[in-house]
């Protein structure tokens, strides 16, 4: 099976104008021909013809006419019809026409050779223009992972809600990548020129797109905000599921995604897709967003570092604009030295200076700091205080069962039986196990162990207290 080679035909030598001596001028013509061709106000009604394609790029050559890489060599840039706006415009044309970027095609209704992005072209002139505009995207992603698998649980949600919600996760992770490779170039933009004159735009910049769309991200669209109702839907589609459903979702997976019959493992491509998108999100929540946030803070203590050791060299400047006035003074005559110093002296006969003893400060010993902080009084917690706060905390012990205890419990049981243990066979007598069968599902798929199982059954349980799908629990069966 050959594979397919991208460096031939016409894209030969596909990035050449990207390694000339304009790569500068050709970028900003990529981007605007970008703009005119997909942007958001592009006019799909009237193609583009020879003669409006050179309008277009002949403001963009003027722009950049004077953007010459010198150490670059001599290339068909560096020509004597270079120097011609309209010539250089004609040359940018031709060129991108004859490495693959730009193509030709009939316009029958203006019968005219009309111009538009080849394929790759228009791929990597995305890049170009994305890099350069600003985002407007509101970064809800995480939101639309929520929604999504909520529209999934409703009555007439079907898989492709279910595709929605992968794509939304797969775009949080996107979304929090991209913020970090934003703020680490930052950082090592700083770094290289340590100056706020030069830096300052870009921090203005920074709080722009911050207030547009990072706060957003770290609040209302925030992973860990997001998290547990993201779970919970994810839960419900495992276990309030009918039958009937989902066979019609499993079915209609295996037809709309294709990408995920090839790499999913295990019995369902259902479960497996729900387990990829728990997984996404846990990543976003556990990995990216922390990253993220800690990306942020170093470019502002960076920014804030720069900030104060500008002042302080201003301040030590006005320092040392003393000593400067001194060297003047020094090389005026006698006459002039007089008349200026007994003005200072009028100047400063008010002036009180008084110097503190420096026998006065002295350092604490460390016995002395000890006995400083022993000294405080401690608050007096009353009666009252105390009785509210083993209430409070009695109450909130009360139901709580621990998910290692009640996977302990059941590998107890099944070693006991010798044979796999129902959901529906578990005791009801008190609140706490009630409460304990309630969540018994979620502590055998979190154990870090790993070694038990939760198979769902197709018969239901229904009781006083609730009602869902049964399930068997059993020890994983170990390959040989």
């Amino acid at each position: 099976m050959s594979a397919n080679v991208f460096f031939e035909a016409e894209r030969l030598k596909f990035f050449r104008p990207l390694n000339s001596s304009r790569r500068e001028l050709l970028a900003a013509c990529l981007r605007t021909l970008f703009e005119r061709l997909h942007g958001p106000a592009a006019d799909y009604s009237h193609n583009l013809n020879r003669e409006s394609l050179k309008e277009l790029v002949l403001p963009v050559v003027r722009d950049y006419q004077n953007a010459v890489d010198s150490e670059d060599g001599q290339d068909e840039f560096n020509t004597a019809e270079s120097t011609d706006p309209q010539q250089l415009a004609t040359v940018v044309i031709r060129v991108l026409l004859r490495d693959g970027w730009l193509e030709q095609f009939p316009d029958r209704h203006g019968l005219v050779v009309a111009f538009r992005f080849s394929r790759p072209g228009k791929l990597f002139a995305e890049a170009f223009w994305s890099l350069h505009r600003p985002s407007r995207s509101r970064q809800r992603n995480m939101r639309g992972c929520r929604n999504a698998l909520s529209a999934a649980l409703a009555d007439r949600g079907d898989a492709h809600d279910l595709v929605d919600a992968y794509e939304y996760a797969e775009k949080v992770i996107e979304d929090l990548t991209d913020g970090i490779d934003y703020l680490q170039e930052r950082i090592r933009h700083l770094m290289q020129e340590a100056s706020t004159h030069n830096q300052w735009d870009d921090f203005v910049e920074f709080l722009e797109r911050f207030q547009r769309d990072y706060s957003k991200q770290l609040t209302t669209d925030s992973a860990t905000l997001n998290r547990q109702a993201i779970r919970q839907n994810i839960e419900a589609l495992r276990i309030r599921l009918s039958d009937a459903k989902f066979n019609r979702m499993e079915s209609q997976l295996k037809d709309i995604a294709q990408w995920a019959v090839k790499e999913h493992n295990g019995p369902s491509v259902f479960d497996w897709l729900l387990g990829r998108i728990e997984d996404l999100v846990n990543a976003a929540c556990d990995t990216k967003q922390p990253t993220f946030v800690k990306s942020m803070e170093t470019y502002i203590r960076r920014v804030t570092g720069l900030v104060q050791q500008s002042m302080t060299l201003r301040t030590g400047q006005s320092r040392h604009a003393y000593l400067g006035v001194i060297a003047n003074l020094a090389k005026k005559n006698t006459e002039t030295q007089n008349r200026l110093l007994q003005t200072i002296g009028e100047q400063i006969a008010c002036v009180e200076v008084r110097l503190l003893d420096p026998s006065s400060f002295k350092l604490r010993s460390a016995t002395q700091r000890r006995k400083a902080a022993t000294i405080s009084l401690k608050p007096i917690v009353s009666r009252e205080a105390r009785l509210d706060a083993a209430l409070r905390r009695a109450e909130s012990e009360a139901f709580a069962v621990a998910n290692d205890e009640l996977v302990t419990n059941l590998r107890a049981d099944i070693r006991l039986f010798q044979h796999p243990v129902r959901l529906s066979s578990q005791p009801l007598h008190t609140a706490k196990e009630l409460i304990g069968n309630m969540q018994a599902v979620e502590a055998v798929r979190s154990t870090k162990d790993g070694d038990l199982i939760a198979k769902r059954l197709s018969r239901r349980v229904e009781n006083e207290y609730y009602s869902g799908f049964d399930y068997e629990f059993d020890f994983k069966k170990k390959d040989v």
